[in-house]
């Protein structure tokens, strides 16, 4: 018998590793960022939902980011291109479902299922773009994969905006079209990429070593004041200042629209700053936006509180790309064969904290919303403290500016 033909190689922008991940990353955000632009208002308006309710809702969405390490075993059974289609399609599945359960049971039930493919996905693409963007280019081209996030997010929140104001739907037809949509356009890249396998094998057990002790670090700050963010920035913005669908989608519109242009700049900022001042410039930044939420919060704005507020959800989300730093600083440091099961590890490690403490911050919540952004600013300025021990020209053997090299570069 003769053997089957087998199908011509992909050519062009299909047998790009950096289209591939743009591509994965654009679906990943078009599905998160539709849910994320509903959920505060669905939470308020269709469940009732409490600043505790939403700190316990937060606190189970990042349950699958704390267990991000089991991803290791899932590498054992499966590429990380098969894990991130799989988490894409759950992640779709996840959204679909939402607005068919109003309550606080039924949302905790289905932002599982869209958590766990929101983090097993995030744990695979990290992998896969340390494993395949060069060293030179990766600030650069996490940049583009940054603003093909942004455009996705864009895509995402200006099309719930125009919906809602033409038309005024359910919110189980929006939450229903965006989950069916993402898990098409999955399927569609499932069949045209080829595949994308990292030239280094990768370890396969558990790796937790002494010398990425920093990155370990600035990791756990990271996902500690990203949560403070993310639970409770756009909280405020509805509870407190009257913030609608419609209102929540156009300033999500905004950021997006910045970050589409943004991000590649930034990346380009990663390669020619470095990565200790950029991970430097972000906490600085995130320091001014937590404490300008807790002035807001007790009125010290007057009137023109609620343009505060939302000036600064658009300052945070523009500079929340500057996290990229931290995996280039990674990437930089590490042994090649390390990325698959560190990416794994690292993500649960960005998670410790988003689990007990988003639930934990609702009942602070309840006392004096502006003492938990002020927290915020507290754990931002630890993070500011430990980029002090990033070396700016890290490297493997010279990790931390606490560890000396032979003929490295002056500090």
């Amino acid at each position: 018998m003769t053997e089957a033909a087998s199908p011509p190689p992909r050519t062009g922008l299909l047998a790009s590793p950096a289209a591939f991940l743009m591509v994965l990353a654009f679906l990943n955000w078009l599905g998160y960022a539709s849910w994320s632009a509903l959920l505060n208002n669905f939470a308020k308006e269709a469940a009732g939902f409490t600043g505790q309710d939403i700190g316990i809702l937060q606190s189970v969405r990042e349950i699958p980011g704390f267990l991000a390490f089991t991803a290791i075993i899932l590498f054992w059974i499966m590429r990380e291109q098969v894990l991130a289609y799989l988490s894409l399609l759950t992640l779709g599945l996840g959204v679909a479902l939402t607005g068919y359960f109003p309550s606080l049971r039924g949302l905790l039930l289905t932002t599982m299922i869209m958590s766990l493919g929101f983090h097993y996905y995030e744990t695979a693409q990290q992998s896969l773009q340390l494993q395949l963007l060069p060293k030179s280019e990766a600030p650069r081209l996490l940049g583009k994969i940054a603003g093909a996030s942004a455009v996705a997010q864009l895509i995402a929140f200006g099309s719930i905006a125009l919906i809602w104001r033409l038309w005024q739907p359910s919110y189980v037809h929006v939450f229903l079209g965006a989950g069916l949509v993402t898990m098409a356009l999955t399927a569609a890249a499932m069949l045209l990429f080829p595949r994308f396998q990292g030239v280094v094998p990768q370890n396969k057990g558990f790796v937790l070593r002494k010398r990425y002790w920093l990155y370990y670090a600035l990791t756990f700050m990271s996902g500690a004041r990203r949560q403070i963010f993310m639970a409770f920035g756009g909280f405020l913005l509805v509870e407190r200042f009257g913030y609608d669908v419609a209102a929540t989608a156009t300033l999500l519109l905004v950021t997006y629209g910045i970050n589409m242009f943004a991000g590649p700049l930034l990346g380009n900022l990663v390669g020619k700053v470095g990565e200790r001042a950029t991970i430097q410039l972000e906490n600085i930044s995130l320091i001014a936006v937590f404490i300008g939420y807790a002035l807001a919060s007790h009125g010290q704005f007057g009137a023109a509180g609620a343009l505060v507020a939302g000036g600064l959800f658009v300052i945070d989300g523009v500079f929340f790309t500057l996290v990229l730093a931290q995996r280039t600083y990674f990437q930089k440091i590490a042994d090649p064969a390390d990325i698959a099961p560190t990416s794994a590890v690292a993500f649960t490690i960005n998670h410790i904290a988003a689990v007990f403490l988003p639930i934990t911050f609702g009942l602070i919540w309840l006392r004096d919303p502006a003492i938990v952004f002020y927290i915020g600013a507290a754990v931002a300025t630890v993070s500011l403290s430990l980029s002090l021990l990033v070396p700016r020209h890290p490297a493997a053997g010279h990790e931390t500016t606490l560890v000396a090299r032979a003929a490295a570069p002056a500090e």
